[in-house]
């Protein structure tokens, strides 16, 4: 990984970005068991977290999932890592697994993953097509991608993610949900015709 995926985002960044997701009050306002539910997380699946930052969504996550499934927290930033090591570690969680990683090249096996979620991303280091592209990789068949919704246009968002080999099944609360297709992948090179 270079560093210039690496270094995305500052110390002090991370730190403001951390006091606010880890302020009891956010959760009034945005309860991520409510929004992880809605994105399609079910006891027993195996999850991508893309992007899991300080950890606001992973440990309810892994909480969701149950001891049969996992969550795998995936971040390039190492004091995200770190934080959600330190959360998971302080509430025994033994089935989410953070990964200082791009998303992009997850290292995961093929077809190993149930549902993928990507929620807050306003960046998304290595570009967005090549993430999509991973995902459809490790998905397995039939497989949800949840896109919490974000500032810019949903029509192109959709239009992306659907160029990625996804079918979109629709919105529910802010939460943009896609289907894997059954049709033959498409390589990132491809969508970015």
């Amino acid at each position: 990984m270079s560093n210039k995926e690496t270094k995305h985002m500052s110390n002090l960044s991370f730190r403001i970005l951390a006091l606010i997701h880890d302020n009891p009050i956010r959760s009034v306002f945005c309860d991520p068991y409510k929004l992880l539910r809605v994105a399609g997380l079910k006891r027993g699946q195996k999850v991508l977290e893309v992007g899991c930052g300080p950890g606001f969504f992973t440990i309810p996550a892994a909480k969701i999932v149950g001891e049969e499934g996992v969550v795998y927290a995936v971040d390039v930033h190492p004091p995200a890592i770190e934080r959600v090591k330190e959360k998971i570690e302080i509430e025994g969680i033994k089935n989410a697994k953070p990964i200082l990683t791009n998303a992009s090249d997850t290292g995961l096996p093929d077809q190993s993953i149930d549902l993928a979620f990507i929620f807050g991303l306003r960046y998304i280091a290595g570009g967005l097509e090549n993430v999509i592209a991973e995902i459809h990789r490790i998905l397995r068949p039939e497989g949800v991608l949840s896109f919490e919704k974000t500032k810019g246009s949903a029509k192109k968002l959709i239009d992306e993610v659907e160029r990625g080999g996804f079918i979109y099944s629709g919105q529910h609360a802010r939460i943009f949900i896609f289907r894997k297709s059954k049709a033959v992948k498409i390589e990132a090179s491809e969508l970015k015709k």
